[in-house]
């Protein structure tokens, strides 16, 4: 018995409980020590540049910072991560802290974002102030006044509410105003280009479909690669840096594509995308 017992220990748990299709195996996109895996690009400077430190770990943060800059200047700054994805949830912990950069537009004042379903980062102009994307909005509120988070923006694509494109730049959502410099979880539940989810501390506060390249409010982008009409169904993920200090404490990301077979060792029960060639039965 007491050899047995060993032997177990030594083999560990058996191969169904590490296989587990209920456990959401998020892949930690920061890993709170340095910013291996992700890419910046900053408005006038080729891409990998980081003008005045700008994305920085700071005290286990993944930190926007413009203490280095002499003014904002339209430096408008997004961070890439590696992987590109279809069917995801990216979640993100965030907080506003310390004064917006000087000269930075008043719009924004306690505003960053993520950005989802982004283009590739090394097809961006060197002038091109946002990347083709939907914005996941990130705001904080004012002394007074309601401003809510995990609102939609859409530089150089389309959605559409109830059927009918939206006609506006951005969307309000229905969460609460976060004021000061508390922490908020955002997360997007993302799903192709059919829909999106906006979530906030757990409770859903804006959905939208049919997301597709077109609009405006995106400058010195290369004319083959916004492509007005085409399907918005993949792309990659960043976060921004539009002129006020944020910190991230934690991004994830839980990919929704893999083996639905639920004979496989590693079936997910909350994979909603079927990729079988992925499937692993031994």
């Amino acid at each position: 018995m007491c050899r047995l017992i060993i032997l177990l220990a030594l083999v560990g748990a058996p191969v169904w409980s590490q296989n587990d299709p209920n456990r959401k195996d998020w892949i930690q996109a920061f890993n709170g020590k340095s910013l291996d895996g992700w890419i910046m690009k900053i408005a006038g400077y080729p891409l990998g540049e980081n003008y005045g430190n700008t994305f920085r770990v700071q005290d286990g943060l993944l930190t926007v910072s413009y203490d280095q800059y002499p003014e904002f200047a339209n430096k408008f700054g997004h961070i890439f991560y590696r992987t590109k994805f279809s069917h995801y949830i990216v979640a993100a912990e965030y907080r506003f802290v310390g004064e917006q950069a000087r000269n930075g537009p008043a719009w924004a004042l306690r505003n960053n974002g993520i950005m989802i379903h982004c283009q590739a980062p090394e097809t961006m102009g060197k002038d091109q102030d946002f990347p083709i994307s939907v914005e996941v909005q990130l705001l904080g509120g004012g002394p007074t006044g309601e401003r809510p988070t995990a609102n939609m923006c859409s530089p150089g694509t389309e959605v559409f509410r109830n059927g009918e494109m939206v006609k506006s730049h951005c969307i309000n959502s229905t969460s609460p105003t976060f004021r000061g410099d508390q922490w908020v979880r955002v997360e997007a539940e993302v799903l192709g280009s059919e829909k999106v989810r906006h979530i906030v501390d757990g409770k859903t506060v804006l959905e939208y479909t049919n997301l597709q390249i077109g609009g405006g409010s995106v400058n010195n982008f290369d004319p083959a690669v916004k492509k007005d009409g085409t399907p918005l169904a993949e792309g990659y993920i960043a976060l921004q840096g539009e002129s006020h200090p944020t910190q991230f404490r934690k991004v994830e990301i839980l990919n929704l594509v893999g083996c639905m077979d639920p004979k496989a060792l590693n079936y997910k029960t909350y994979f909603v995308h079927r990729d079988d060639t992925t499937c692993k039965y031994k």
